[in-house]
């Protein structure tokens, strides 16, 4: 791997930072607010009808032999998985996605770093 790149990387002001103060997954022991629990959930949820469902919806159009169910329900529910997913996403908040990053971020340019010598 080329070192210049994970020089440059360092000198960045959020990698500094997180290597500086020892970014780490503490924050994950605090118990979640309910909030975040709900967006948590929002967010599987938006897998189960995401391609679960088209999936299933397909299977039903097939079987009433009727396409206009896959051909306008399809779109419409993977339309809505995302709504979903945005808004589990909005109750979540960046917080704890910040928290992983940073931490993820100082583990990586560690390593690399350190291979390199």
């Amino acid at each position: 791997m080329n070192m210049r790149l994970f020089e440059r990387l360092a000198e960045t002001d959020f990698v500094r930072k997180a290597i500086e103060e020892r970014a780490d997954l503490s924050a994950f022991r605090e118990k979640p607010s309910f909030r975040v629990l709900l967006g948590v959930f929002a967010i599987g949820f938006s897998y189960v009808i995401g391609w679960p469902a088209i999936s299933a919806l397909g299977a039903l159009a097939v079987y009433l032999q009727e396409p206009l169910w896959i051909a306008i329900g399809g779109p419409l529910l993977y339309g809505l998985s995302h709504l979903v997913f945005l808004f589990g996403m909005y109750l979540s908040g960046a917080k704890y996605s910040k928290i992983f990053l940073r931490w993820a971020t100082r583990v990586a340019l560690e390593r690399f770093m350190n291979r390199g010598r």
